[in-house]
């Protein structure tokens, strides 16, 4: 058999000599997407209540996805069934035009935009003898090479073995071949029952040791007084980063890529003598692996305890209403319900290039845009405020409205302070 390629493990095996080996790189970045410009297909399935347009959607976040690990994507393929197929995900004739189409153009990764159980990716490799990743194992080796803290990596390493662990018997199905029946199955069942206690033991591990970060995370945030905490939060990619520069000096990583930011950052801000402690946090993402984000709770610890959330929107995005639910819904899911909320509209300047026509009058631009907002506020009933970050547009009129709310909860929360 030939050697398994996986995001997240290397898996090697010597049929000749019946001894396997694995060399489980998790955590760290293991032969992957961003040591060389790898050409990549894409493969999207369109069933149940999905639509053309919806899985059009889904791929084009995909593309940007496998461009922030490092591929460049050449083609898309996008099958139509009643469910996925048991084996190949999107059936016989669909996996051997794939395959004919990668033989043909020198492709090296194919990319699926939903989950693979391990034995759909081993019948996938054999077949393609390409490497085969899904939509939760490229992002997190986009997460594996982001992380930069002790936190971070410990949270990503938790949440590929996490990821890894039921797929552990499709993977091990290749001893099937090699045992030879009767005899020869109680090894292999040894083999993975030894697998499985190891993952286990690392999973326990690793939560030990998010448990004491959290502690200490917990100790400092306790610390930090009796300021107002507020929380930058956003789908990924939608300008955080770049509002926090705005605010401060803090000088974080801002780059056209998805997940640029993944380790919280805290600073503190003083708006006309109020005074605040402003958080920078990771983005959400639709389809976000659900181990991630059980693993990043602790990260988003600074979310839930936060007084005030700014949820930023990218209102150049098509996909902006959309990506505002998946922020909404992440939210819910972490459990954060009833924080007060203001909707920060960024890249109206973008928004302004890609919407309006250039023989439109100022005027006109204007009604158009406050139309525009007029029907967000309506549909997501929030304070709005709408800037261009990168230009410094409308940042005074945000600093304002943003002193106010946090002199609102000062007065509230504590109503002793001076």
């Amino acid at each position: 058999m030939s050697p398994m390629y996986f995001t997240i493990w290397i898996w090697k095996t010597n049929p000749q000599k019946n001894n396997h080996m694995k060399d489980w790189n998790v955590g760290q970045k293991s032969a992957s997407l961003a040591t060389k410009v790898e050409r990549a297909v894409l493969v999207g399935l369109i069933y149940g209540h999905q639509t053309v347009e919806k899985l059009e959607e889904y791929l084009d976040e995909l593309a940007f996805l496998a461009e922030t690990a490092g591929a460049v994507t050449v083609k898309r393929f996008i099958q139509k069934l009643p469910h996925p197929d048991s084996r190949t995900f999107v059936g016989k004739g669909k996996a051997e035009e794939i395959y004919e189409y990668v033989e043909s153009h020198d492709i090296d990764l194919i990319i699926f935009d939903d989950d693979l159980s391990g034995k759909q990716i081993n019948i996938l490799e054999e077949m393609m003898k390409r490497k085969i990743v899904d939509r939760s194992s490229l992002i997190l080796d986009i997460f594996a090479e982001r992380a930069q803290t002790a936190q971070a990596r410990t949270q990503v390493e938790l949440a590929q073995i996490q990821y890894l662990l039921p797929r552990l018997k499709g993977l091990w199905t290749h001893l099937e071949r090699q045992r030879g029946g009767i005899g020869m199955r109680g090894p292999g069942e040894k083999e993975i029952e030894t697998d499985r206690r190891i993952i286990n033991d690392k999973i326990r591990l690793l939560k030990d040791k998010l448990m004491i970060i959290d502690r200490q995370n917990a100790t400092q945030r306790k610390t930090r007084g009796t300021m107002v905490r507020v929380s930058l939060v956003g789908y990924t990619n939608v300008g955080k980063s770049t509002i926090m520069n705005a605010l401060t000096n803090a000088d974080v990583l801002v780059e056209n890529k998805l997940f640029a930011t993944l380790d919280t950052t805290v600073r503190k801000i003083t708006l006309d003598g109020t005074t605040f402690l402003l958080s920078d946090t990771v983005g959400f993402i639709r389809k976000l692996p659900h181990h991630l984000v059980e693993s990043f709770k602790s990260t988003l610890d600074e979310v839930r305890e936060s007084d005030l959330l700014l949820i930023v929107v990218d209102l150049s995005h098509p996909q902006m209403e959309d990506h505002l639910s998946t922020v909404r819904q992440t939210l819910i899911e972490i459990g954060v319900e009833n924080t007060p909320v203001i909707i920060v509209g960024n890249k109206i300047d973008k928004f302004r290039d890609d919407h309006f026509d250039a023989l439109l009058t100022k005027n006109e631009k204007n009604e158009i845009l406050a139309e525009h907002l007029e029907n967000l506020k309506n549909r997501f009933p929030y304070p709005w405020i709408i800037i261009s970050a990168t230009h410094k547009e409308n940042m005074e009129e945000f600093k304002a409205t943003l002193k106010d709310e946090v002199q609102l909860i000062q007065k509230e929360k504590y109503p002793y302070m001076r």
